[in-house]
């Protein structure tokens, strides 16, 4: 089982960047497809973007493709958000999340306690 803790959220103006981290512990973390999620006041979650076990593999969702990358390095056992051209629709709780069962939205079963991002226009 493996356990997430994100790191790297803060209050920024919107046009601004800001990093995303991960950080994994107990278990092999590249066994596991790593995904980035948000939520919204008042909203679901929804999907930001993913990578793949071995990273050869991205997707993202429409409204941040373009602007957000995503990276990991399995020998810190890191995964990466790197978020650009920030807008207020950014504003969200951010959480990174793990699967072993594959990339799609509804397979990661492994979450990390969430860091906030707020992007003031």
């Amino acid at each position: 089982q493996v356990q997430l803790v994100e790191s790297g959220g803060g209050s920024v103006q919107a046009g601004a960047s800001l990093r995303l981290s991960c950080a994994a512990s107990g278990s092999i973390f590249s066994d596991y497809h790593m995904g980035w999620f948000r939520q919204a006041p008042g909203k679901e979650r929804e999907f930001v973007a993913t990578i793949s076990r071995t990273g050869g593999v991205t997707r993202f969702a429409d409204s941040v493709k373009g602007r957000f990358t995503i990276s990991r390095d399995n020998a810190k056992k890191m995964v990466y958000l790197q978020m650009s051209s920030l807008q207020h629709e950014d504003t969200a709780v951010y959480y990174c999340a793990a699967s072993m069962r594959g990339m799609g939205t509804g397979a990661y079963d492994y979450w990390g306690q969430g860091t906030q991002v707020t992007v003031s226009s």
